[in-house]
């Protein structure tokens, strides 16, 4: 009950309202209106309310039926869906995690669908990074910015926080697969170097 009253508060159409409450006061204040000014002030504020556009409830979820192509694709839309809808430094975060994950992305296809790491990015990319955001932009922009949630933390520190933790898993999956293309490198390397000295040899002994 008590966050649905906090929501309402910080909601769009009761901060509207309000100043356009705040204004009906400051005319009858100025001596511009006298009589019914207290009708007035209540249907400025009503009317504010009633014309301020909510926040429509923003499905980013993917569908889990995604090939790697139409995952890049949703990637780019999302990042679109949100670019002017939350502040610098979370959009910055969600490029951040979306930029490593469309680059290590060429590479799914060759490790096994239900590895460890393929499934992290897959659901990072569907699940976690969306949902993340939905629950987000869900709450009014004054409560997520003001308000604490748990332990002194504002939504959009909560939100840094599981951001800041998604760009880290996803980078240590990016060293993986690095580590992994290193290692297949010094290896063909080393079988490079075993078949010339071998066809040395031959040809020395030859």
């Amino acid at each position: 009950m008590k966050r649905r009253w906090l929501l309402f508060l910080y909601g769009a159409p009761n901060i509207v309202g309000c100043l356009l409450g705040l204004a009906g006061l400051g005319l009858y204040f100025a001596g511009v209106i006298h009589d019914y000014w207290l009708p007035i002030v209540l249907g400025l504020y009503a009317g504010g309310w009633l014309i301020t556009p909510r926040r429509a409830d923003r499905q980013l979820r993917l569908t889990h039926e995604l090939d790697t192509e139409a995952l890049r694709a949703s990637l780019d839309e999302l990042l679109a869906s949100i670019r002017r809808q939350v502040p610098a430094d979370i959009l910055a975060r969600t490029q951040r995690i979306t930029e490593t994950i469309l680059e290590v992305l060429p590479r799914l296809g060759e490790f096994d669908g239900g590895s460890h790491n393929t499934h992290v990015i897959r659901q990072t990319a569907l699940d976690y990074l969306p949902t993340a955001l939905q629950n987000y932009l869900a709450l009014p922009s004054a409560f997520a910015r003001l308000h604490p949630l748990r332990d002194g933390k504002t939504a959009h520190q909560i939100l840094l926080e599981q951001l800041d933790l998604l760009d880290g898993k996803m980078r240590e999956i990016a060293a993986d697969i690095h580590r992994q293309d290193s290692q297949q490198l010094l290896i063909h390397g080393r079988f490079l170097e075993d078949k010339f000295r071998d066809g040395q040899e031959w040809l020395a002994g030859g």
